[in-house]
C-alpha cells in the first residue's frame, strides 16, 4: 500500500484485495452470528476484525482476502495508507457499527470482514534461528491470552506462535483486538498433535523448555545460547503430563512467594524477553 491516508468515497464496490501467492498465514474456524450481535467471527466461514490496529493490519497483509469495511469517517480518516480502488466500503454511523462485534467491543469506527488466514506449517516458519523462538501453548483456550502473547511474540521477533487445533481459539475479532495487529504478522502453526510437534523441533535443533511453577531451575539457569521453544500450558492445569515429558528442560520464573503464579500471557512476555537478552 502506498502512504498516506485510507481514503474511499463509494459506498460499496467490488471485492477488494486478492491473496498473495505467499502463504505465511495462520488458520481459523469462524462460526455465524446469532441473533443480529456480533461474535467477532463474522458470517459463515469468514471472520470479522474490528479497531484501529487489528483493522489496518489485516487491510495490509497481502496474505488476507477481505469482503466488507464498515466504517465512519472517523474510522477512515484514522487509517494509515490508502485502500485500493473499488474497495467495499460501507459508511455507518458508530451505533449501527456496534451491532455488528462483540458486546460492548471498542471498535473505534471500524468493522472488516474477511476471510481466515491460511494454513501455515511448521517447517516453513520453524528454521532453528537462535535469535528467533518458537513459543508453544498447551490448551490455552482464551482469545485474550493468545492475543496478547501474539503481541509479545512480535515484539520480541518469535518465529512463530505453535497451537494444537482442537485446544485453541480460532481466528475471531476479540483475538484480533488483543494482538493489536500482530495476529497479521506472527505466523500461528496450528496442528494435530503436539507432542509429535515438539519432536520435530527437536529434530530441527530447538532446545524445548517447559514452564512449569515447580521447576527447580529458574528459566536464566535453564537456557542455552541456541534454538529454544518455550512451552506453555494453560493457567491452572498448567502443561499437560505428555508434554512435559516431551521437553529437554523444566524451568520457572523467578517470582517471589507474594504471588502464586503469572498469567500464561505475562509468563510468555517474561520468557520472550529473557531469551532476546540472553548474553546482554
Amino acid at each position: 500500500m502506498r502512504s498516506g491516508r485510507f481514503r474511499h468515497d463509494r459506498l460499496k464496490g467490488k471485492r477488494g484485495m486478492a491473496k498473495s501467492e505467499r502463504k505465511r498465514a495462520l488458520r481459523g474456524r469462524a462460526g455465524r452470528m446469532k441473533g443480529g450481535r456480533g461474535s467477532g467471527r463474522g458470517t459463515a466461514a469468514h471472520v470479522r476484525l474490528w479497531g484501529r490496529h487489528p483493522v489496518e493490519a489485516a487491510l495490509k497483509n497481502p496474505a488476507r482476502s477481505h469482503r466488507k469495511l464498515w466504517a465512519t469517517r472517523e474510522g477512515i480518516d484514522s487509517l494509515d495508507g490508502e485502500l485500493p480502488d473499488n474497495f467495499p466500503v460501507e459508511y455507518a454511523e458508530v451505533t449501527d457499527l456496534a451491532r455488528l462485534v462483540a458486546k460492548d467491543a471498542p471498535h473505534q469506527g471500524l468493522v472488516l470482514e474477511c476471510e481466515p488466514l491460511d494454513d501455515v506449517f511448521l517447517d516453513a516458519v520453524a528454521k532453528g534461528e537462535p535469535d528467533r523462538p518458537v513459543v508453544v501453548l498447551d490448551q490455552v483456550t482464551d482469545p485474550h491470552n493468545v492475543g496478547a502473547i501474539l503481541r509479545s511474540a512480535a515484539a520480541f521477533g518469535a518465529a512463530c506462535i505453535l497451537t494444537q487445533d482442537r485446544h485453541a481459539p480460532p481466528e475471531s475479532g476479540v483475538l484480533a483486538k488483543s494482538a493489536s495487529g500482530a495476529l497479521e504478522t506472527v505466523p500461528w502453526v496450528r496442528v494435530v498433535n503436539l507432542a509429535r510437534a515438539l519432536d520435530e523441533l527437536a529434530d530441527a535443533g530447538y532446545w524445548r523448555i517447559g514452564m512449569a511453577g515447580e521447576a527447580e531451575a529458574t528459566l536464566g539457569e535453564s537456557m542455552p545460547r541456541g534454538a529454544i521453544a518455550l512451552v506453555m500450558g494453560a493457567e491452572g492445569d498448567g502443561m499437560r503430563h505428555n508434554i512435559a515429558a516431551h521437553c529437554d528442560a523444566l524451568a520457572r520464573l523467578p517470582i517471589t512467594s507474594a504471588i502464586e503464579s503469572l498469567n500464561v500471557s505475562n509468563a510468555a512476555a517474561i520468557a520472550l524477553y529473557a531469551a532476546a537478552t540472553r548474553g546482554d
